[in-house]
């Protein structure tokens, strides 16, 4: 839908049967969207609404992603693996398989130096250097977090330069901050608050958006000086949620792509992404 006075759409629709899950936007006005069915990626254009697949994907997910200039750094979900691909060709720039165990390697940040990935089924991250031939290292995470049955560690964001990393675990709803030397983990104190089904996070600043996926809402949370506490400070809803698992920025607006998990997935099943006002 185009709104008034030649504002960007605020709906963005995806091919049928496409089962969006990760998003990244930019540089510029272009946003790219994972399918967790088949690993595709989708390039749409955030002014007109109007988009395309520019990689076929390998068969398996495409999940967290983020850019950086022209290469897309893409989370390989059940492949144990993560790709970098050529945002305006879609060609697969480089692979790297991250693990021979099960697995479901979520979501990624970028810092300055390195490429991070959670893992949603082994309590790791994992260390992808941006620059030179340096191999994927392995962190094992400690401290405070415990692995459980369903989703674990999922959105992942860098704080301090990426000397620290905030994670959250989607299955018991806290927030975690992680040495990105040493992989120990302390709880960031919410104040009895929850993230419960804690998805894709966003950090600007002390604000910290994290999406809330089948509760169809998005937790606004103000952290301190330290990101060792924050407060819930908003909840973000809208009435055309249906399941979004991530969240990406674009101007005055927050960009999320509807999964529909609770819809049975066919090739004509339709998918969206629904844009609402950053806070």
């Amino acid at each position: 839908m185009e709104g008034e006075r030649g504002l960007l759409p605020d709906r963005i629709v995806l091919p049928d049967g496409f089962q969006p899950e990760g998003i990244a936007i930019g540089p510029g006005p272009v946003a790219f969207f994972g399918s967790r069915a088949t690993g595709a990626v989708y390039r749409a254009d955030l002014r007109s609404g109007e988009g395309k697949v520019i990689s076929s994907g390998p068969g398996t997910p495409s999940l967290g992603m983020k850019t950086r200039g022209r290469k897309l750094f893409v989370a390989g979900g059940t492949g144990g693996d993560a790709r970098v691909v050529d945002t305006r060709t879609g060609r697969v720039l480089k692979s790297y398989a991250l693990t021979e165990k099960p697995s479901f390697v979520n979501d990624v940040v970028l810092t300055r130096h390195s490429a991070w990935f959670t893992d949603s089924t082994n309590p790791v991250l994992y260390r992808v250097p941006l620059r030179g031939h340096g191999r994927v290292k392995t962190v094992p995470l400690s401290g405070d977090i415990a692995y459980a049955d369903g989703i674990n560690a999922n959105g992942i964001v860098a704080v301090r330069g990426g000397s620290s990393l905030l994670v959250v675990q989607s299955n018991t709803g806290k927030l975690f901050k992680v040495d990105s030397r040493t992989g120990v983990a302390k709880e960031v104190d919410l104040h009895g608050e929850s993230l419960a089904n804690g998805d894709g996070l966003l950090l600007e600043g002390r604000t910290l958006y994290a999406v809330q996926n089948r509760l169809n809402s998005v937790a606004v949370v103000k952290l301190n000086g330290e990101a060792t506490e924050g407060r819930v400070v908003e909840r973000l809803t809208d009435p055309r949620f249906d399941i979004p698992t991530t969240v990406a920025r674009f101007g005055d607006r927050l960009y999320l792509p509807n999964a529909r998990f609770g819809t049975p997935p066919t090739p004509e099943t339709p998918y969206d992404v629904i844009a609402i006002r950053a806070r």
